[in-house]
């Protein structure tokens, strides 16, 4: 069963590392992706917040870590994804799993940082350093990031 949260709180790395292998039993592999806050393409950027749909959000990340459990015969799975202002070099979202072989663990990231860019319900706005702010809009590449993962 995946640990999913959503909200304000930062997260600790060998904590969640630690959590994750408890709930996992015997696996031969875990892998990790560590989203951060980085400067904005447009202008210089010192923070960014994340607003969310509170339940649905959550639904919506439980459903994708479901999949991916099956899908990538998951020991067990954490989904961490920050709200609320957080600052340039801050952490945003961690994704890990845990299973039997390093190429499933792998692909089971990735599948879940794709989906969770494309449908999981969060909005995020750019902070700038000249003051002004600017909702960050969908990309294309997210998108096909996305349907990689899509069987036919």
């Amino acid at each position: 069963m995946a640990f999913i949260r959503v909200g304000p709180e930062d997260f600790d790395l060998g904590t969640e590392m630690a959590a994750l292998r408890a709930a996992a039993g015997d696996i031969g592999a875990v892998a990790s992706f560590i989203g951060i806050v980085r400067g904005g393409a447009a202008a210089p950027m010192t923070a960014m917040t994340l607003e969310h749909y509170p339940g649905m959000t959550e639904r919506a990340i439980a459903s994708m870590a479901a999949e991916a459990e099956t899908r990538f015969a998951l020991s067990a799975c954490r989904v961490i994804h920050r709200t609320g202002r957080i600052p340039l070099g801050g952490q945003i979202v961690l994704v890990m799993t845990a299973c039997g072989h390093r190429q499933a663990a792998l692909d089971a990231t990735a599948y879940l940082i794709d989906w969770l860019k494309v449908a999981a319900p969060f909005w995020k706005k750019e902070h700038l350093a000249d003051g002004t702010d600017i909702w960050v809009e969908a990309r294309n590449a997210d998108d096909s990031a996305a349907a990689r993962w899509q069987t036919p």
